[in-house]
């Protein structure tokens, strides 16, 4: 023991003296900046996790000694690289055996790994994975010479799935930064109020979306001052945005980035690295903050669950400004796999393109599947092989379900949560299932089925007693989870975070019912949140600009089936006396303030049913629009 001892705090002496090792660049572009998280860390900005992170220096409880000797490996400037866990058992951590979990290591790895193999397609353009690590660097690089980007500050982008918005999910954490992704489909209102409360240092805005990006901009500008707006640069596919637009383009930076930039890892694996908002769940949506460790351990049980092995080609259908495309864009540089991006795609688009690139992979919400399954047999193409599909955002019809995979698709049914890092569980398919007639094994599909790796457990509960529910596949109860891939919490709203995970759980305010085998599958959702092509939809929201029109009395908003969508919201109004307005009006009315898909497909004017305390029966009138049957709507349609 004596002599473990001596040699630890010799050990100890030659660390907290000596210089910090020199890790050399490679010649190879993809060799990493340096390892010791220790050196030239700038301080912290913008977001600050310290109320969720437990700070706490990792030393040993047995020897007050070990603390002079070994401080925290969290990698602030100035410390010691390691710290004694336990002087009598003698381990330790340090460089040699600790680094923050981030998934940047995975784009290193593939650059090295992959290096010569294609990493990024769209259209004619191609990166490999060394070209693509580099271009990544470079953006960085730009991003914090150019504009002052630092450690903490976030980066905001309105962009499809192009290139630039694939590699934007390395470059911004490489500058040290947050990324925040917004929905394409939102208008200039909404952008505007999200740049507000991210406070946004940088916007980037693909140029096909450049009018409502500057319109936000505009609005922002009437309640903050010029020095508070978010520099905008633009996305194109060429570098043509900056002389059309004037402003900087997402090429220039490639190109006129600095020389060198050292990557800026993750003090702490719980720093953060992404901003994701909630799609309209509540009037102005929450913000959520992904940590680098919950990404990191999202995209490996992702990968595992989806059974996405080494070099899989990807056709990109999931927004990446979805959880971050289902934390996709790590797990496919993760496995050295080829990224297919498409701005926008109908059923012909992804039947050429997985004949075209050999496409291994791909996902999307139900809206994608009743694509394919409703596709014209003109848009037909003959698969080359199996082509996994991972779906979820919305409970899929067993009816769809099987239509596709008759059509030699292989499903994988996944049920997550913006607050879970998207996927967070899977419904296991079991081989004796094979067996059951195709009905059967649609509907076993459909279940929401159990916790992958990275979630510590999921449980249905009641709500109020915080019992689980019994495995009876009748009672009903609340979605919970709890493990390392649930959200830091919600950006600046620490209230709203003590709530969401009060009792130790996550409430997802989705309720389910747990069959006699465990799996979990969902009945009906809290709150009468609308689930339209795999985005969220306040009825609240929708209420409010109704009750605004002039002739409107009263109005409630449900969910009605829809054969493409998978729902879509049905209004229920009462107009004034002696008032009149048509059922195109309303739509209208409501096209004019909101998102389009965010406003009614269909408009029914009745009396509301209510109780006995005036509170609008709103399960009457879903049974009501359930009634009324699946609207249809064309399969061929641009998402």
């Amino acid at each position: 023991m004596r002599a473990a001892s001596r040699a630890l705090r010799r050990l100890a002496r030659r660390i907290s003296t000596g210089s910090p090792p020199c890790h050399h660049q490679s010649p190879q572009d993809y060799s990493i900046p340096h390892l010791d998280y220790t050196t030239n860390l700038a301080s912290p900005r913008a977001i600050n996790l310290s109320p969720w992170r437990h700070q706490r220096a990792f030393t040993s409880a047995r020897s007050s000694a070990a603390s002079l000797l070994f401080s925290s490996l969290a990698g602030r400037e100035g410390e010691a690289e390691g710290e004694v866990l336990d002087m009598e058992a003698g381990t330790v951590r340090c460089a040699a055996n600790y680094a923050p979990l981030t998934p940047l290591s995975f784009i290193q790895r593939a650059a090295a790994v992959y290096g010569d193999r294609a990493a990024v397609v769209c259209g004619e353009r191609r990166h490999t994975w060394r070209e693509a690590r580099r271009r990544c660097v470079r953006v960085a690089a730009a991003l914090a010479a150019r504009f002052g980007v630092a450690r903490g500050d976030v980066v905001a982008v309105l962009s499809p799935n192009v290139p630039a918005m694939y590699e934007l999910h390395f470059a911004v954490p490489m500058a040290g930064a947050v990324l925040c992704t917004f929905n394409a489909r939102h208008d200039a209102a909404m952008i505007s109020t999200l740049l507000s409360h991210s406070g946004a240092k940088v916007f980037f805005v693909e140029s096909h979306l450049l009018d409502v990006g500057r319109a936000a901009l505009r609005r922002l500008a009437g309640s903050t001052s010029a020095a508070s707006l978010p520099v905008l640069l633009t996305i194109s596919d060429d570098g043509a945005g900056a002389r059309d637009s004037g402003c900087v383009d997402y090429e220039d930076l490639v190109r006129d980035a600095p020389s060198e930039f050292d990557i800026r890892w993750p003090v702490d694996e719980m720093d953060p690295i992404t901003l994701n908002y909630t799609s309209g769940t509540t009037s102005r949506p929450k913000g959520v903050v992904y940590n680098h460790r919950g990404a990191y351990l999202n995209t490996i049980a992702t990968v595992l669950a989806y059974d996405i092995t080494a070099m899989p080609t990807y056709l990109w259908t999931v927004p990446m400004f979805h959880c971050n495309g289902w934390n996709l864009p790590w797990g496919v540089a993760m496995q050295g796999g080829t990224n297919i991006c498409l701005r926008h795609f109908t059923a012909k688009v992804i039947f050429d393109s997985i004949a075209r690139h050999g496409v291994t992979h791909m996902g999307g919400a139900p809206t994608v599947l009743n694509m394919i399954a409703n596709a014209p047999a003109a848009d037909r193409r003959a698969l080359p092989g199996p082509v996994r599909v991972m779906t979820g955002g919305a409970a899929p019809p067993p009816r769809v379900l099987l239509a596709v995979e008759e059509l030699g698709f292989v499903l994988y049914h996944i049920y997550g949560l913006t607050e879970t890092y998207g996927p967070a569980t899977v419904c296991t398919w079991m081989p004796e299932w094979d067996a059951l007639p195709a009905e059967e094994r649609a509907r076993l599909k459909a279940r929401q089925g159990f916790h992958h790796i990275a979630v510590q457990d999921v449980a249905v509960k009641n709500s109020a007693t915080m019992e689980n529910v019994p495995y009876d596949g009748q009672t009903v109860g609340e979605v919970m989870f709890r493990g390392n891939t649930v959200m830091s919490g919600y950006y600046k709203d620490i209230g709203a975070t003590k709530e969401s995970m009060a009792g130790g759980w996550l409430h997802s305010g989705d309720l389910a019912v747990r069959h006699p085998d465990g799996y979990i599958q969902l009945k009906d959702r809290a709150k009468d949140i609308i689930i339209s092509g795999g985005e969220n939809i306040s009825s609240i929201e929708v209420e409010s600009v109704i009750f605004s029109h002039p002739a409107v009395l009263e109005a409630a908003v449900v969910a009605r089936p829809d054969d493409y969508w998978g729902e879509t919201p049905c209004a229920f109004v009462k107009l004034k006396d002696g008032a009149n307005a048509t059922e195109g009006e309303i739509i209208s009315f409501c096209r004019e303030r909101l998102p389009h898909y965010m406003a009614p497909k269909t408009v029914v004017f009745d009396d509301l049913p209510k109780t006995s305390t005036g509170k609008t029966q709103k399960f009457v009138l879903r049974e009501k629009a359930r009634a009324m049957g699946s609207l249809t709507k064309s399969a061929n349609s641009k998402l």
